[in-house]
């Protein structure tokens, strides 16, 4: 049985991204920090605890039936582009991770994802790199695997979007 766990991997995919796991909700006043932005009614939302606006494509939130959960996001901020695997690792165990950013002219950063075993949601993320088109240049995969050389692949998330158009 699989089940569907709501985690903050549907954040990305709404079009803003801010730190999901920062534990405040969005214009919720944070702790001792005059500096923190006000949730004030004239604020552009767009720009709340976010600074320049993210733009963000993400691939469909995947499981795997050994129970790890990921979506896969391409970022651009300003002239910023990288890319950012939201998961769950609930196998029990550590894993081996990478989470991959392809770009235009076969340019490619590759970034090794720390997976502890402790089921809760985390992030990857890529050096961020300038921007050589737009995020329909780009591709970021991230692969999940039993640790070791010859550990079995568990779980590629991709940031392809699911065309939900189609039939």
């Amino acid at each position: 049985m699989t089940a569907a766990v709501v985690l903050p991997l549907t954040v990305a995919s709404a079009g803003q991204v801010r730190d999901v796991f920062d534990g405040h909700a969005a214009g919720a006043p944070r702790r001792g920090d005059a500096k923190d932005p006000s949730a004030a009614p004239g604020r552009s939302p767009a720009l709340l605890d976010l600074g320049l606006a993210t733009a963000a494509r993400c691939g469909p939130q995947l499981s795997s039936p050994e129970g790890i959960e990921a979506q896969t996001c391409v970022l651009i901020q300003g002239a910023d582009t990288w890319a950012r695997t939201y998961y769950r690792n609930a196998t029990g165990e550590s894993l081996d991770a990478e989470l991959s950013l392809m770009g235009p002219g076969g340019r490619t950063t590759r970034t090794r994802c720390d997976t502890g075993a402790d089921d809760e949601p985390a992030t990857c993320e890529t050096p961020r790199e300038h921007s050589r088109g737009g995020a329909d240049a780009y591709t970021a995969v991230a692969e999940f695997a039993a640790r070791g050389p010859a550990g079995a692949l568990l779980l590629r998330s991709g940031s392809n979007s699911v065309d939900t158009a189609g039939s």
